[in-house]
């Protein structure tokens, strides 16, 4: 007798799609944090922030630069597009919601600083609301 596998393609989809929105995610809040601290964003200033090489930060701001997330030049700061600003404040209120809700629990400062990185990226918006929710009471 064999056994069916129910199906479970809708959060795995979720979940595939959340991934491929990381990098974008973590690189326009970046450039929005280097701003507001430095006064301007450079691709050597996002490859320190990530500890990588500036040929890796050049191929994914080219990226994020076709997707209209980020405006560069040669030579010149990286900015963000009004798009990327959208996004860079939508993905700062996330992380600043799971950080809180996690210190909330008791997690300390440093586990929930490490934590909330990855679970900003994951959390949907039903539970995001939940977070907030429990938050305010």
């Amino acid at each position: 007798m064999v056994k069916k596998v129910k199906a479970r393609s809708v959060p795995f989809s979720q979940t595939r799609a959340r991934h491929a929105n990381e990098t974008a995610e973590d690189y326009v809040e970046a450039v929005m944090e280097l701003i507001a601290e430095l006064g301007e964003c450079r691709v050597l200033d996002l490859a320190r922030y990530f500890n990588v090489s500036h040929v890796t930060v050049s191929r994914i701001v080219k990226r994020l630069h076709d997707e209209n997330l980020l405006h560069t030049m040669p030579y010149k700061p990286v900015e963000l597009t009004v798009e990327g600003l959208k996004l860079a404040k939508r993905v700062k209120d996330r992380h600043l919601v799971v950080l809180a809700f996690l210190m909330e629990l008791g997690v300390d400062k440093t586990n929930a600083e490490i934590d909330s990185e990855g679970i900003e990226h994951h959390v949907g918006s039903k539970t995001l609301a939940a977070m907030k929710k429990f938050l305010k009471k």
